[in-house]
């Protein structure tokens, strides 16, 4: 037996393929019935955008925690936090599953941690598909969506939105257990030079 879908690959990355994620993640969650969105967000921006798109899901938007870029800072604005409230959205703000207390270690003592290298390695698959695994173990840390029915994961390189997947989630403690089931969209800027 085989299943055959499209998958589309961005020639760009970043925040300039946000609404074409966003409608074929739509999409694609309609055929299957999903109902609950993830989205990755650091200052709430892409989270505000897909609370409104996403009108009728779940949407739950995922930030980091404070200080990730300078003490005591929080990213996610509280403009941002009361766009995705007031559009029915959850968000859910969490030490990344990928760094935390193992990052004060490689910070410290110049050595990298396995949480890290698991990080790196996913990256080889795109950043985006990085944080869009990142944000499902987040999520099921937070209790934001259970580890036995499929979510759609949105995530991006940098800014907005360009990687979308259907996927199982795990808890961080139990990160093998994570079920990646489709890739909807992501980018491949040297897709454009392969073709050549």
């Amino acid at each position: 037996m085989e299943l055959t879908k499209p998958i589309t690959y961005f020639l760009t990355t970043g925040e300039v393929n946000t609404t074409r994620t966003f409608e074929l993640a739509r999409a694609r969650a309609l055929e299957l019935g999903l109902k609950t969105v993830l989205v990755a967000s650091t200052s709430g921006k892409t989270g505000a955008l897909a609370a409104e798109f996403f009108k009728g899901f779940e949407v739950v938007v995922v930030s980091h925690s404070a200080g990730f870029r300078e003490d005591n800072l929080q990213e996610l604005t509280s403009d941002s936090r009361q766009k995705i409230e007031g559009l029915g959205g959850k968000v859910l703000t969490a030490t990344h599953a990928f760094g935390g207390i193992n990052r004060a270690v490689r910070r410290k003592f110049n050595t990298y941690q396995v949480d890290e290298i698991i990080a790196g390695t996913l990256k080889i698959l795109g950043q985006g598909l990085k944080v869009a695994i990142e944000i499902a173990l987040m999520a099921a840390d937070g209790g934001a969506v259970r580890t036995d029915k499929p979510v759609l994961c949105i995530a991006g390189s940098n800014a907005g939105a360009d990687t979308a997947v259907v996927l199982i989630p795990a808890y961080s403690q139990s990160f093998f257990d994570i079920r990646l089931l489709e890739v909807i969209c992501l980018p491949s800027p040297e897709h454009r030079e392969f073709q050549k």
